[in-house]
């Protein structure tokens, strides 16, 4: 077993949380939300990013509009809607719940 699938394999599996957790606030549009990742060392490539905000967006959690930009074509900004909103909130508590256990067990192990 390749320890980089494994380490793939969580970063994936927490991606819709972070993208979630980056448009709480504010709109954005995709090189923010992939700097906001990358700044976290979440390295994340836009052949990956699209078809998942897209995935979002179809379950009623994203919607975008278009801004006009200053330095090139219009911008497409994602943003929550109520209901990606609600899901955050249960994804939080979920992930808070799952963050705690997963700390006792390791504490565990560590301490034997």
């Amino acid at each position: 077993m390749k320890i980089e699938n494994t380490k793939a394999q969580m970063r994936k599996g927490v991606l819709e949380y972070c993208i979630l957790s980056v448009l709480k606030d504010d709109d954005a549009y995709v090189a923010e939300i992939l700097d906001t990742l990358k700044d976290a060392k979440l390295l994340v490539v836009e052949g990956t990013i699209y078809p998942l905000l897209t995935r979002l967006k179809n379950a009623g959690l994203l919607n975008y509009r278009w801004e006009e930009s200053t330095s090139g074509p219009p911008r497409k900004y994602y943003g929550l809607t109520e209901t990606g909103k609600l899901f955050l909130n249960e994804l939080t508590t979920t992930w808070n719940e799952l963050q705690n256990a997963v700390n006792i067990v390791t504490r565990q192990k560590n301490t034997k």
